[in-house]
C-alpha cells in the first residue's frame, strides 16, 4: 500500500515500523493527506494482523509530530464545521482501530510531540523518549483558542484523573520527558536512539497483547469517579472560577472542561465523540483564528527573526552593563544573569546597587570605570535628557569600542537622545516593561542613525534572555507607550463626559483588558502621566507648534492640580489606597463628575467597551501607516504583551480585519463623530488597513 507522509516496513520478526516524515516539510503535520494515510495505516495493519508481533510510531524529522495543520484551520469557514466532525470522527476511528487490534504499539519520542503530535503518541500503548530537558510534550491547544480534540481530553483524563489533567488540558501546561516519566505519561527514558528502539522492542516482547489501561477490565479513573465528594465540590466550582479569570471571552478552556466532565460519565467512545463536536464548533470560530494567527504565525515570525535586519551572525553580549539600580535595572540585570550573560550594576549608590546583586553572574558598582569592556550597555535611569545625555557621555568613554548603546526609555525619541553619543550608530533604544521578571515584550527601538548591525544585535540580545522583541521606528511614545496613552486617555475623557467610574472600569476588564484605564493610570501614576503632557506640550512649542490638549488629558491634569490626587504610589488617585484595605474608587468621583445614565447599563457596557478597542486599534494603524510600525506581527504582538491588548483578538491589527474592514470604517466613522477625531480614519489610514489586509 502506498502512503505520502509516512513510510510502512514489516521485518521478518513481525514489527511494522510506521516512520512519519510529511515530504517538503520540517515537521510532520495533521494535513488531509495524512489523515488519509493513517486510515489506510489502519488498513495496511488489518491485512498484516496475523505476522504482526508489534508496531513502532517513530519520525524522520527533528521533532516527533508538530500538530495540526493551523494553516488549513484559518480557511475554514463557519458552513465548514459539519465536515470536520466527520474527518475528526474519521481520524479517531483509524486510532481506535490500530490501538485495539491486540498488538502492542510503541511510540518512540526523539524529539517534541505537541498538541497533536501529542495525541499520536497517545495512541500507542507505551512511550519511551530521549532524556533530554530541552524536548517538550503536552497539548498546548488552549493557547491557540482551539482544544485537543483528537482524544487528547479523553485520554489523558482517563490517564492522570480529572482534577490532575487540568493544567495540561486547560491550561496547556507542557513538560519534559523528565516530568512525562514521574506523570506515568512515558514509560521509560533513556540517552540514545539505538536504547530507545531496545526498550520498544522489550516492551513488546513483553507485552503481546497490549491494552490501554481504559479498555482493561477492573480499569478505574485515578482520583476518583466524578461522583465522589471531594472530586465533585471541586468540579462545581470550576466554571464559576473559569469565568471570573477568562470572563467568557475565550471558549477552549470551557469546552475542554466540559468534555472533561461530560466524557468522564460516558464509555471512551462516546467521550471521544463529545470532543469531536466540541472541537469542530471551534475551529471554525473567529476566536480561534484571531488566536492562531497572534500566537502561532505572528510569534514564530517573531522568533524567526522576520523584522531583524538580514546579513549578520547571530550573537549576543559577552558582557552587559546597566546603569541604574531601580527595579528596572535590577530585572534587567537578573534577566540576563539567569541566561548566563555576565552583567555589571552601575549606580551612584553603591548600596542600591548591591541591591540587586541576586546572581553570581551580576556585579554591583558605583563606578562608571567598571563597565569597561561590556559590549552592551543598557541605561536604566530616570527619564530625564540631560541625565541620560551624561550617562551616555561617561559610558561610552569606557565601554568597548564595538559596543552597543542602549536606552530603556519609554517615550522620549531615541534620536534626540542619541545627539549625546560619539557613534550614534551604536545607539538603539531598549524598552523593558515593568515587572522586568513578568513581562515578555521588549520594545527595540531603531534611531534615525541606527545601524542594522546594531539593531540586529539588540534582536539578537532580547531573544537570548527569552524575551519577545519588536521593532519600531522612531517616534514619539514608540508604539507601546503611545497606544497606551490613547487606551487610559480615553477612560478619563468618559469620567468626564460623566460615565460611572465603577462601569468604566467593569466594562474595560469585561473586554479582556487586564485592568482598568483608570486603575492602571494610577499605577503609572497621574504626575507621571502630567509630567509627560507638559513636556510634549514644552517640545510642540520648542518646534513652534501648538499641543491640543485631549479632554482625557485635562481630566488628569484636574486630577493632579486641583484635587491633588497624584496615584498609587503617592496614596490617593482614581482610587484611595486605605491602609487596613483593599483599594476603592475615590467617592467623589461620583459627586464630581457622574452624571445620570441615559442608556442602558449593559448597552453603555458595549459601548464602552468598543470605544476602548477602537481606538487603541486606530492607533495602531496610525503607527504602521506613519512607519513606526512595519509588519503586522509587531503589532499584534506588540499590543499583547505590551499594552495588554486582550489575546481573544489577536492583537490590535487583527481585531480591526476580524471586525471586518468595512464595519469597521463604518463604526470609526461613527466614534470619531461622537467622541472625537481619535478616531477618524483618513484616506491614507484606510488605504494603509487595505495593503495589510490579510
Amino acid at each position: 500500500m502506498a502512503f505520502s507522509t509516512l513510510r510502512y516496513e514489516l521485518s521478518p520478526q513481525g514489527i511494522a515500523t510506521v516512520t512519519f516524515d510529511e515530504p517538503g516539510s520540517p515537521v510532520n503535520t495533521m494535513k488531509p493527506v495524512w489523515q488519509a494515510d493513517m486510515l489506510a495505516l489502519a488498513d495496511q495493519l488489518a491485512a498484516d494482523q496475523a505476522a504482526l508481533k508489534g508496531v513502532l510510531l517513530t519520525s524522520a524529522k527533528t521533532t516527533f509530530f508538530a500538530g495540526a495543520d493551523l494553516k488549513g484551520v484559518l480557511k475554514l469557514q463557519a458552513s465548514d464545521a459539519a465536515a470536520g466532525f466527520v474527518g475528526i470522527e474519521a481520524v479517531k476511528k483509524a486510532f481506535r482501530r490500530i490501538e485495539t487490534m491486540g498488538k502492542p504499539v510503541v511510540a518512540l519520542l526523539q524529539g517534541a510531540a505537541l498538541g497533536g503530535g501529542w495525541e499520536v503518541a497517545l495512541i500507542a500503548h507505551a512511550r519511551f523518549a530521549l532524556d533530554n530537558p530541552k524536548i517538550s510534550f503536552g497539548l498546548p491547544e488552549v493557547t491557540l483558542g482551539l482544544i485537543p480534540g483528537a482524544t487528547g481530553i479523553t485520554k489523558m483524563t482517563r490517564l492522570l484523573g480529572l482534577m490532575a489533567a487540568q493544567p495540561y488540558l486547560m491550561e496547556g501546561k507542557l513538560f519534559n520527558p523528565d516530568e512525562a516519566l514521574s506523570l506515568g505519561l512515558v514509560d521509560g527514558l533513556t540517552s540514545t536512539p539505538e536504547a530507545l528502539m531496545d526498550m520498544a522492542l522489550a516492551y513488546i516482547h513483553e507485552h503481546p497483547e497490549a491494552q490501554q489501561a481504559w479498555d482493561r477490565k477492573g480499569y478505574k479513573m485515578p482520583g476518583g469517579s466524578i461522583n465522589s465528594p471531594a472530586l465533585a465540590n471541586g468540579l462545581a466550582v470550576a466554571p464559576a472560577m473559569l469565568f471570573k479569570k477568562a470572563h467568557g471571552l475565550y471558549p477552549a478552556p470551557q469546552a475542554v472542561l466540559e468534555a472533561m466532565v461530560e466524557g468522564a460519565q460516558v464509555d471512551y467512545d462516546t467521550a471521544t465523540r463529545i470532543e469531536s463536536r466540541k472541537l469542530a464548533k471551534l475551529m471554525v470560530s473567529q476566536t480561534t483564528k484571531n488566536m492562531i494567527t497572534a500566537f502561532f504565525f505572528n510569534l514564530n515570525a517573531i522568533k524567526a527573526g522576520q523584522s531583524r535586519p538580514s546579513g549578520f551572525e547571530r550573537s549576543k553580549p559577552a558582557k552587559v552593563g546597566i546603569v541604574g539600580a531601580g527595579m528596572m535595572g535590577a530585572g534587567i540585570a537578573l534577566a540576563s544573569a539567569k541566561k548566563s550573560i555576565p552583567c555589571v550594576v552601575m549606580d551612584v549608590n553603591l548600596d542600591k546597587a548591591k541591591q540587586a546583586q541576586v546572581h553570581p553572574l551580576i556585579h554591583a558598582s558605583d563606578k562608571v570605570s567598571d563597565l569597561q569592556g561590556c559590549d552592551l550597555v543598557i541605561e536604566a535611569v530616570f527619564e530625564n535628557r540631560d541625565l541620560k545625555a551624561k550617562v551616555t557621555h561617561d559610558v561610552e568613554a569606557v565601554m568597548a569600542e564595538n559596543g552597543v548603546f542602549a536606552s530603556n526609555t519609554s517615550t522620549l525619541p531615541i534620536s534626540g537622545l542619541a545627539k549625546a553619543s560619539v557613534r550614534p550608530a551604536q545607539f538603539v533604544g531598549l524598552h523593558f516593561f515593568s515587572p522586568v521578571d513578568k513581562m515578555r515584550l521588549v520594545e527595540i527601538i531603531k534611531g534615525e542613525r541606527t545601524s542594522d548591525e546594531t539593531l540586529a544585535r539588540a534582536y539578537d540580545y532580547v531573544l537570548a534572555i527569552g524575551k519577545t522583541p519588536i521593532v519600531v521606528n522612531d517616534a514619539r511614545g514608540f508604539f507601546t507607550s503611545r497606544v497606551f496613552g490613547t487606551y487610559v486617555m480615553e477612560g478619563a475623557a468618559m469620567l468626564s463626559e460623566g460615565l460611572p467610574a465603577p462601569l468604566i472600569e467593569h466594562a474595560a476588564v469585561a473586554a479582556g483588558m487586564p485592568v482598568g484605564p483608570l486603575a492602571v493610570m494610577d499605577e503609572t501614576s497621574l504626575a507621571l502621566s502630567v509630567h509627560v503632557i507638559e513636556q510634549t506640550r514644552a517640545d510642540f512649542a520648542a518646534e513652534g507648534k501648538t499641543y491640543n490638549t485631549s479632554v482625557g488629558e485635562h481630566m488628569v491634569e484636574r486630577m493632579v492640580h486641583e484635587y491633588k490626587r497624584l496615584g498609587r504610589a503617592a496614596g490617593s488617585g482614581f482610587y484611595d489606597y486605605p491602609r487596613d484595605g483593599p483599594k476603592r474608587l475615590w467617592p467623589r468621583l461620583k459627586e464630581y463628575f457622574e452624571k445620570p445614565l441615559q442608556d442602558d447599563p449593559q448597552v453603555l457596557q458595549t459601548a464602552i467597551q468598543q470605544r476602548l478597542l477602537y481606538r487603541q486599534a486606530v492607533e495602531t494603524v496610525r503607527c504602521l501607516q506613519e512607519n513606526v510600525l512595519t509588519s503586522a506581527h509587531d503589532a499584534n504582538i506588540g499590543s499583547i504583551f505590551g499594552i495588554g491588548f486582550p489575546a481573544w483578538t489577536g492583537g490590535a491589527l487583527q481585531f480591526v480585519f476580524s471586525e471586518g474592514l468595512n464595519k469597521f470604517v463604518d463604526h470609526c466613522e461613527q466614534l470619531s463623530k461622537q467622541h472625537g477625531e481619535g478616531f477618524a480614519l483618513s484616506p491614507a489610514l484606510i488605504a494603509c488597513l487595505k495593503k495589510h489586509a490579510p
